[in-house]
């Protein structure tokens, strides 16, 4: 067995003197807070200075699953948040995949249109946020001037009924573009000879997709489906822009931050403020790390099998 040394005595050990400074900022910025965060869940912090602070246990955790209170509030915003997940997962990969099967074939202006679907990926939330809530104007928007002219009227994202299903719309069309880019790097690496050998067997081009093109995708599939899943459990950014939590709107994540930060817990239409709790955000974003890791592992788990079977 060939042993590859970078020296003797002391320069044996520069390697890892180099690895040093990376694996110290990791550990600061990485490990440390995440152990902090599991400690604080099982307190009563509150992150306020100089206020005094207690050993709790899992009265955090049993909070936020009771059946009254904040907690019937908490267990309605992780339903939404799964919710929010499924549909997100599934229409962005659907719509990106047909989407990229359209660009695959060329057509005329077939780059303009990639691009042109890749670029919201590159604008920033805030820049996202604030042009949709200007579209989305219940007064003076140019949506609701359009929906006017149908003799329709909505409140759009300060209503309970439409809020949820458009912050759905904007994260998905903000994110698709780049599941298109993955999807169509899957298809032009899909050798011709696959497609031309299906053809010559008399397959129809639905017949083509379902048993060669989608098959040989499997692995693109996998990476957008988990791609999908932990972005969508991590949101609260666009939703905090677009509605700021409320309207019934609000995800694990987005609760951690009201909680954590703002002092809000959302409940109905409007935010009920209550005191900064810290160590209740902690044991919400434990919650939310579980709830990922898990999800994240069995859909890891099912889709690598599912490409080992095709």
């Amino acid at each position: 067995m060939y042993n590859y040394y970078f020296g003797r005595g002391w320069k044996r050990y520069l390697p890892y003197l180099g690895m040093f400074p990376a694996l110290a900022l990791y550990l600061i910025f990485g490990v440390g807070p995440s152990f902090f965060t599991a400690l604080f869940s099982f307190t009563n912090i509150s992150g306020v200075p100089n206020t005094p602070w207690n050993w709790v246990g899992f009265d955090n955790y049993a909070s936020f699953f009771s059946l009254s209170g904040a907690g019937r509030d908490n267990l309605g915003v992780l339903t939404r948040t799964i919710i929010f997940c499924i549909a997100v997962t599934l229409i962005q990969n659907g719509v990106a995949l047909f989407m990229a099967v359209l660009v695959n074939s060329r057509p005329l202006g077939h780059l303009f249109f990639r691009s042109l679907f890749f670029m919201p990926t590159i604008l920033g939330v805030t820049i996202i946020g604030l042009i949709w809530n200007l579209l989305f104007n219940p007064l003076e928007g140019p949506i609701q001037k359009l929906w006017n002219v149908f003799g329709q009227s909505s409140e759009f994202l300060g209503s309970p009924s439409s809020a949820f299903p458009l912050v759905i719309f904007v994260q998905i069309w903000q994110n698709m573009g780049f599941s298109l880019v993955i999807f169509l790097a899957g298809l032009q690496s899909i050798s011709r000879d696959w497609l031309d050998a299906a053809r010559v067997d008399g397959a129809s081009p639905w017949q083509t997709f379902r048993h060669v093109t989608f098959p040989l995708l499997s692995s693109s599939v996998t990476t957008n489906v988990l791609l999908a899943i932990i972005g969508s459990l991590q949101t609260y950014q666009l939703i905090y822009v677009l509605t700021g939590g409320q309207f019934e709107t609000s995800t694990l994540a987005l609760q951690v931050f009201k909680i954590g930060f703002q002092g809000s817990i959302s409940g109905g239409g409007l935010s009920r403020v209550s005191q900064v709790q810290q160590g209740y955000a902690a044991s919400i974003a434990m919650i939310q790390f579980a709830f990922i890791l898990v999800v994240a592992l069995g859909s890891q788990w099912y889709l690598r099998r599912r490409e080992t079977q095709i």
